[in-house]
């Protein structure tokens, strides 16, 4: 992977979820295969910094521009990360919960893919009630009051043309928040300010 980017530069190699990949390394209870992979990623992390600081001897350059790579990984686990591969991300950066702007931006990204009948005093109350809720969990909000017209149809959905399906109301967001709360707890939140607070940048 590593050598692929370097020989396709610019490029990024992304990660998602790195916990699952560079977790805190032990002694005892973790299989040798992982402790291997771990430490081969690290290796091949550590030979691509030591190129694009111009560490390379000509005779071991290889094809590509080392420093035209970015290494980019995303977490829900931080604090889970191996120390050895936390230091490599020399920018860690905490991005909270989605503000009020930024979830009035999503509520109105997501209505624009449906009929709806949300007045803008509606969409503002909406942005109130999803206080607390991540990107991810207004989407399922999003999605399971998009339903709504259709649970209401019953039985008559089967015979019901798709143009005579009501638009998404507001009472239907309402139904749906009895469902679907907020996956972060406030104890998750604390969390998260404590490690960026102590290892990383906070905000967007």
């Amino acid at each position: 992977m590593f050598a692929l980017a370097r020989a396709l530069s610019p490029s990024i190699i992304f990660v998602d979820e790195i916990d699952s990949l560079l977790s805190a390394r032990s002694d005892t209870g973790e299989h040798e295969a992982s402790r291997r992979i771990k430490t081969e990623f690290l290796v091949k992390w550590s030979d691509l910094a030591a190129a694009a600081a111009g560490r390379e001897s000509a005779t071991d350059a290889k094809t590509g521009d080392p420093t035209r790579v970015l290494v980019l990984a995303a977490t829900n686990l931080p604090w889970a990360i191996d120390e050895a591969a936390r230091r490599r991300f020399v920018r860690r950066q905490y991005i909270p919960l989605p503000e009020t702007d930024t979830r009035r931006v999503q509520i109105h990204k997501l209505l624009s893919y449906e009929r709806h009948g949300l007045s803008p005093d509606e969409v503002e109350r909406l942005v109130q009630l999803t206080d607390g809720f991540s990107g991810s969990d207004i989407t399922a909000l999003a999605k399971d009051a998009a339903m709504g017209p259709l649970r209401a149809l019953g039985d008559a959905l089967l015979s019901t043309p798709r143009d005579q399906v009501r638009p998404v109301m507001f009472q239907d967001f309402e139904a749906s928040l009895r469902f679907i709360r907020p996956s972060v707890s406030q104890e998750s939140l604390k969390s998260f300010d404590n490690w960026a607070a102590q290892y990383g940048n906070s905000g967007a």
